[in-house]
């Protein structure tokens, strides 16, 4: 069993430097081989965690998102394939802005419609039995044509033997349902100029639905009108950057940059926070910001690595426990075993507030996601559960039932430490006092990062009648190093 160096610890002194090292070997064969294991079907997924990281930064205001974004929509060379996503989501999220702009060029979609069968029955062919329900299309085209009958009406072509006449379609606009939509439009493209750019034309293309016949034309068009510095295009884009959260802009947008794209936004956050010092390393993406913060240069595998350990640290391990990674699994358990032979988790946490901030956080990076292997592999009896509990000071109380199973279930009293200590921004009426922490403490923090990521971890038992245990460490990350009230709660 191991300790998790709950109570506070005196960190002055050196550590064991030998052990230090041999740990540290140990640690980077074990860094090689999680490396190995991400990359083994593609970096997809390990950006993706990344990405959603990132998409976590707390401090970021409306503004700086803007500025991050639209310089990476600005660098040379052209980012195209950024800007269609832009475009793409503001044509989900905010049609009618980009409908206002195609409105006022409503001209350009003479070529849209020309030679083009489908789009033009798709938005003109929709005439209704009365005249108020035709669709937008429809309607601008019988609107133009009542208007300026005198230079157009004899463009209309109708289905049977005569044509109709503009008084008799005005009495009974159900006749126009005989119009033969496709030629009437074709002889307009040939004929009648003026319709393209008319205001009952431009008024149909105004809450931008017209963009739904073909997304990827209009995605072309304002990505032309984006590098031919068209302000108006240019204004929507910030506006959008500005309004929508930076999660889900992140979430989004950087999971389909290319890496060199990637490490461009780094660095330009990196100036960001530089300029704001942001003092608060409470969130999932703490470290990241350190690193950050002190302009150091990580590469992108780094990053991805770092960050498969400290806030992936259970999907790695489902990662590890799959079939077809067992080769993976014996060497990462071999290096396991080493490391658990040795005491060397305490000279390490010392000797990493001398050592280079990356340096540190990548090796209290990997310690953590160690101790959380060997907890849920050392842990499978009650029995282990117990005996983990009592040596690093957690108490508990055993149970018959499975309330606790059920976040709405939780007794009130915890329920309301959880409240008070995990979430204070989520009440919102009264402050709560939060002691501040060194940067030093904030390295130390990575290696009790397996308790974040493990607020709630169920572990199946086929041991008597005891079915699941529930650990809620819900102290550990917050108030560390005070974490002498953390508390536990074992089902059986």
């Amino acid at each position: 069993m191991f300790d998790l160096f709950l109570p506070d610890q005196n960190w002055s002194g050196d550590g064991d430097t030998e052990a230090v090292k041999r740990r540290i070997s140990l640690l980077s064969k074990l860094e090689n081989v999680i490396w190995s294991l991400l990359t083994s079907e593609g970096r997809s997924e390990s950006r993706l965690w990344l990405c959603n990281t990132i998409s976590s930064l707390s401090s970021i205001t409306a503004n700086v998102q803007c500025e991050l974004f639209m310089n990476l929509l600005r660098s040379k060379p052209r980012n195209l394939s950024l800007a269609a996503h832009v475009l793409q989501m503001i044509f989900e999220k905010r049609p009618r802005i980009a409908g206002l702009i195609i409105a006022k060029k409503s001209y350009i979609l003479e070529e849209f419609f020309k030679g083009n069968s489908r789009r033009i029955l798709q938005w003109f062919d929709n005439f209704s039995d009365v005249g108020s329900e035709h669709g937008k299309g429809a309607r601008a085209l019988s609107q133009f044509a009542f208007i300026n009958r005198d230079i157009c009406w004899e463009e209309l072509e109708w289905r049977g033997k005569h044509g109709q006449s503009p008084a008799v379609v005005a009495i009974k606009p159900h006749y126009f349902l005989d119009l033969d939509v496709l030629q009437t439009m074709q002889n307009f493209l040939e004929n009648v100029p003026e319709f393209w750019s008319s205001d009952e034309f431009a008024e149909s293309l105004r809450d931008g639905e017209i963009i739904q016949i073909d997304r990827k034309f209009f995605v072309d068009y304002f990505v032309d009108l984006m590098f031919e510095d068209s302000s108006e295009v240019w204004e929507m884009v910030k506006d959008f950057l500005k309004e929508e959260s930076f999660s889900f802009l992140c979430r989004h947008l950087l999971i389909n940059l290319k890496e060199q794209d990637l490490k461009v936004f780094l660095d330009s956050l990196r100036k960001f926070l530089a300029r704001e010092r942001p003092k608060c390393f409470e969130q999932p993406s703490s470290w990241l910001e350190l690193l950050l913060l002190h302009n150091v240069s990580s590469s992108i595998e780094e990053l991805l690595l770092l960050n498969a350990v400290i806030n992936q640290g259970r999907q790695l391990l489902r990662i590890v426990h799959d079939e077809e990674h067992k080769k993976h699994k014996k060497k990462i358990q071999e290096l396991v075993v080493v490391m658990a032979s040795d005491t060397a988790d305490a000279s390490v946490m010392k000797e990493s507030v001398k050592m280079d901030k990356a340096d540190a956080v990548k090796w209290l990076g990997l310690q953590s996601w160690v101790l959380q292997y060997r907890l849920l592999e050392e842990c499978q009896t009650p029995e282990s559960w117990e005996d983990f509990f009592m040596r690093n000071g957690i108490s508990f109380r055993s149970s018959s039932r499975y309330d606790l199973l059920s976040s709405n279930a939780l007794p009130e009293v915890i329920e309301s430490r959880l409240d008070d200590e995990v979430y204070p921004k989520a009440r919102g009426k009264k402050k709560v006092k939060t002691r501040k922490r060194g940067e030093g403490t904030v390295i130390l923090m990575a290696v009790m990062k397996m308790s974040w990521d493990i607020l709630t971890v169920q572990v199946p038992l086929e041991v008597g009648c005891f079915q699941q245990t529930v650990i809620l460490l819900y102290g550990l990350w917050l108030t560390y190093p005070n974490i002498l009230q953390t508390t536990a709660f074992l089902h059986g």
